[in-house]
């Protein structure tokens, strides 16, 4: 049979846009290297014989491929437990009909030119189906069964499979469909989708595995389902030997052995589905992964037991991109619960991972079961955008119970994250079950932006019923929140909020707001607006409590309206907020505050190694409401300054005014005033309660303590001096200059001066014979050697006994 030309691109490893075959001419022959009979009713192929080795049962084909209505049905007996079947012509196999087999035999389909499932294939066998494009399948005791040597005798095992082992450019596998038609519950994209029975389905019996390896994966449309049972997509670019494990619910395939891998694609509404009484589970590994258009890996667990985990590994990149096209379906994975069995976990490993234009990566748990955990192992990492139809709904990774079960944690390890656009990394509780904790382990992170519906990027862990929301860590070197972006754990009716943990090795910086929403690190709890209520069915109740903000960083940063904040909205008591930092500046309307409408306030404190700069209106409150109590401050920094009408309040209305205590060894523009003024104010008033005390401790060096007194009588200096020598005395004259100290102080040290006798020694010259007259000898000075304090107190030089010398002769002892 000649390969449909519109089929080429496929063989070639190149895939665009939709890929159709021609099924019409497909047939199924034998190769005559085994026993394998094929007998032919139309365009259905009753397949019989073939070589037997133990439960093992093997065919080989010259072709292999079923037209659309047809059939192949290997025929084999009942307890055969395993069917191996090689392609060996050259051929791709163009499969648009029934695949069939009696019993619950395993069946594998090999063949190294290709294989394309059309939109019309479906598989009728008891046991899991392997797909495949290696060029062998490997045995526990040795044996190969080979496409490549397919005209030697073939060694047939009795064993079990233990291996695919691929040629250098394994041919790629196609898969195409007419895709799901999952839906949503009355618009909710919380609820879990349900599913109308498709028109084409790819799956195994419940409890199986269906698994496609081979090159570059393209699955358009595509609808592979197993029941309880287990997915596995691996594509590979060069060879390698993929371990098959079994396990009971078929296989799972191992890349140990593997080096390269090829690319996956998941397209046009394509679904993996192993939901089931108890969910299953799915492994994709290759290179680039790609989910578009609302494709989904769906696990909905109905059962007792805990779902299958999903696991996403590829060495180079994940991408999960867009929703379907009439926004209702995201692209992505979604694990759902629905009674006591856990929905399974996901995981994903990637050098680079991304969740764009609406896309999600999601947990869900409706019942008494805990929703399945999420871990992000990655390099870099961003969720970013909304659908382009419905900017309402934006990109999520996320993790959520609508009932008594708990939401499962959030973990995310890598060098970058950033999240932008609206776009959300959270566990959320709906229920009476907590949401789960979330934790941020990585080098930099950046919150940024908003929606254009206003929604704002966000790192968060929230409650917006009777459950409570958990902690959210970040460990982290360098925080970026930006232009509205928050990191928040938010309470929005009973439920308590989350307590919130930062500490960044390098600095923390939160600067601008959105249309809504300053960018915050913040822990609240909130009043829904009317739209929000309505959305998800809030009562107008807000009774929960703030949970406490504790940042650790050498540079904290807040500008342009950039807040740390503990807020309540409510009855309940505002949070507390403990920062530790070597410099905190606040710039340009920068705030950390703790309010509260009716409760108490939140305390604050802050400790500042080196410096507390406040400038052009920031603020340091600590505030509440109604009948509520201000919360107070503690403040400790060597340096504290305000500026341009920056203020430190605790302030109440009808409660106490908080206390405020500062230490400090210099504190620079702030003053205590009783009331605000437009000066730097350091108050804590209550407008009809008692007003709060501020104490300010200066701590610091006493510059008097190492003054020493002088004495009041001065020594006269006119007593100091010796007096010059007399003319009649042997003298002599010294010229120092400046003492070394040139005229420029860049220039060295020069000196033009000469020196000349201007003195008259005509007198001490005679005629006649030259006689030298030694003069008497002069008084010698002596240089002191100690000092003593005299009866007056004055300071008297001691020096040691003299020495006699000979003074030498000089000019003027000379005569004619």
């Amino acid at each position: 049979m000649g390969v449909n030309s519109r089929c080429l691109g496929l063989i070639g490893g190149i895939l665009i846009g939709v890929m159709w075959c021609d099924f019409s001419n497909a047939q199924i022959i034998p190769d005559g290297t085994l026993k394998t009979t094929v007998s032919t009713n139309g365009n259905n192929f009753n397949i019989t014989n073939g070589n037997r080795g133990g439960n093992n049962l093997f065919h080989s084909f010259s072709q292999f491929s079923i037209p659309s209505n047809g059939s192949a049905f290997f025929n084999n007996p009942s307890d055969i437990q395993n069917i191996f079947s090689r392609v060996t012509g050259g051929s791709v196999s163009q499969i648009d009909g029934l695949i069939k087999a009696n019993g619950s035999a395993n069946l594998f389909l090999i063949n190294p030119s290709g294989i394309i499932f059309g939109a019309n294939a479906q598989l009728n066998i008891g046991g899991s189906f392997i797909g495949t494009t290696a060029n062998s399948i490997k045995f526990a005791d040795g044996a190969e069964f080979s496409t490549i040597n397919s005209q030697s005798t073939p060694l047939l095992s009795i064993n079990i499979p233990i291996g695919l082992q691929l040629g250098s450019n394994p041919a790629p596998i196609n898969v195409q469909g007419t895709g799901h038609t999952l839906r949503n519950v009355s618009g909710l994209v919380l609820l879990p989708p349900i599913q109308t029975p498709s028109s084409t389905k790819l799956r195994v019996q419940p409890g199986n595995t269906l698994a496609l390896v081979g090159g570059d994966l393209h699955l358009n449309g595509a609808n592979l389902s197993a029941e309880k049972g287990r997915v596995e997509l691996g594509s590979l670019s060069g060879a390698g030997l993929v371990n098959l494990i079994p396990t009971a619910q078929g296989y799972t395939l191992g890349y140990g052995n593997v080096q390269s891998f090829g690319d996956i694609q998941l397209a046009q509404r394509s679904l993996l589905d192993i939901s089931g009484v108890n969910a299953g589970s799915v492994q994709i590994q290759g290179r680039q992964i790609k989910f578009t258009d609302g494709s989904l890996v769906l696990a909905q667990n109905f059962g007792n037991l805990p779902g299958g985990d999903i696991h996403l590994q590829a060495t180079e990149s994940i991408n999960l991109i867009a929703k379907t096209a009439d926004g209702a379906i995201q692209s992505g994975v979604r694990s759902n619960a629905f009674g006591m069995g856990a929905s399974g976990n996901i995981s994903v490993l990637t050098p680079n991972f991304t969740i764009k234009s609406g896309a999600g990566l999601n947990t869900t748990t409706l019942g008494a079961a805990p929703s399945g955990n999420i871990y992000i192992d990655a390099i870099a990492i961003e969720l970013s955008g909304f659908s382009a139809t419905n900017p309402a709904d934006v990109t999520t990774l996320n993790t959520t119970t609508l009932g008594t079960g708990n939401a499962g944690d959030v973990l995310v390890n890598g060098n970058s994250l950033l999240v932008s656009s609206g776009a959300s990394l959270s566990s959320a509780t709906f229920g009476s079950g907590s949401s789960g904790k979330v934790t941020i382990r990585n080098t930099n992170t950046t919150v940024i932006g908003e929606s254009p519906s206003g929604l704002y990027s966000n790192i968060s862990s929230t409650t917006f019923a009777t459950g409570s929301a958990k902690t959210l860590t970040l460990d982290i070197a360098k925080l970026q929140i930006l232009d509205g972006g928050a990191v928040a754990t938010t309470a929005f009716f009973a439920g308590n909020g989350g307590d919130l943990s930062i500490n960044a090795t390098e600095s923390i910086t939160i600067s601008g707001q959105g249309r809504t929403n300053n960018s915050s690190i913040n822990a609240s709890t909130i009043r829904p607006d009317p739209s929000l209520r309505q959305r998800f069915g809030l009562p107008d109740i807000l009774t929960a409590n703030a949970g406490t903000v504790s940042i650790t960083t050498p540079i904290l940063t807040l500008t342009d309206r950039g807040t740390v904040s503990v807020t309540s909205q409510g009855s309940g008591n505002g949070g507390n907020i403990n920062i530790s930092a070597d410099t905190i500046q606040l710039k340009n309307q920068g705030f950390i505050q703790a309010q509260t409408e009716s409760g108490n306030g939140g305390n604050i404190a802050l400790s500042a190694r080196n410096l507390l700069l406040l400038r052009n209106n920031s603020l340091i409150t600590s505030t509440a409401g109604g009948s509520g109590n201000g919360g107070n401050i503690n403040i400790n920094s060597p340096i504290i300054a305000g500026l341009e009408n920056s203020d430190i309040v605790a302030n109440a209305v009808v409660g106490n005014g908080g206390n405020i205590q500062i230490t400090t060894q210099g504190i620079f523009g702030l003053q205590f005033r009783p009331q605000l003024s437009p000066e730097n104010d350091i108050t804590a008033s209550s407008q009809f309660g008692v007003s709060g005390t501020v104490q300010v401790n200066t701590i610091g060096v006493d510059p008097n303590s190492g003054l020493v007194k002088l004495p009041e009588n001065v020594t006269d200096p006119s007593q100091q001096i010796t007096t010059g020598c007399a003319g009649s005395e042997g003298s002599r004259f010294v010229a120092t200059g400046r003492g070394g100290v040139p005229q420029n102080p860049s220039q060295e040290v020069r000196s033009n001066r000469t020196w000349s006798d201007i003195r008259n020694i005509s007198v001490y010259r005679k005629t006649g014979d030259l006689n030298a007259q030694i003069p008497a000898s002069p008084k010698v000075l002596i240089e002191a050697k100690t000092w003593h304090r005299n009866a007056k107190g004055n300071v008297e030089l001691i020096a040691a006994q003299p020495v006699n010398i000979q003074p030498s002769l000089t000019c003027a002892a000379m005569s004619n």
